[in-house]
């Protein structure tokens, strides 16, 4: 049985090399592996109380969160600081800006109807 775009031949190629006997070569041995390092001193016993240099869990955690929170409170390049902006308006600030640009837009509109209308 074969691949049928394959050639086909005649005679049978997969015997004409004479074949090993049951248990006549030698299977070849695995590579040496590297030694177990020694382990010097102690190890450490698990459970048991903290010793006194260790950091408590929560305290790393905390320390941790306010580093990340003085980093994001610093304003990161143009948009860094225009967002820095928009977050210190107060809401009477942000709607005086919104209805300060909807008057310019009306009067834009007005100006601009009125040269079309001459």
């Amino acid at each position: 049985m074969g691949n049928c775009f394959g050639k086909e031949s005649l005679s049978s190629e997969n015997f004409t090399t004479p074949g090993r006997a049951v248990g006549g070569a030698a299977v070849p041995e695995p590579a040496p592996r590297a030694a177990v390092p020694k382990i010097s001193g102690q190890g450490r016993s698990l459970g048991g109380g903290y010793a006194p240099d260790t950091i408590d869990a929560r305290a790393a955690a905390a320390r941790a969160a306010e580093d990340r929170a003085a980093r994001a409170s610093q304003p990161k390049g143009k948009l860094g600081q225009a967002l820095a902006r928009e977050k210190q308006q107060t809401r009477v600030g942000t709607l005086s800006e919104a209805s300060r640009d909807e008057r310019r837009r009306k009067d834009a509109d007005e100006a601009a109807e009125a040269r079309n209308y001459n």
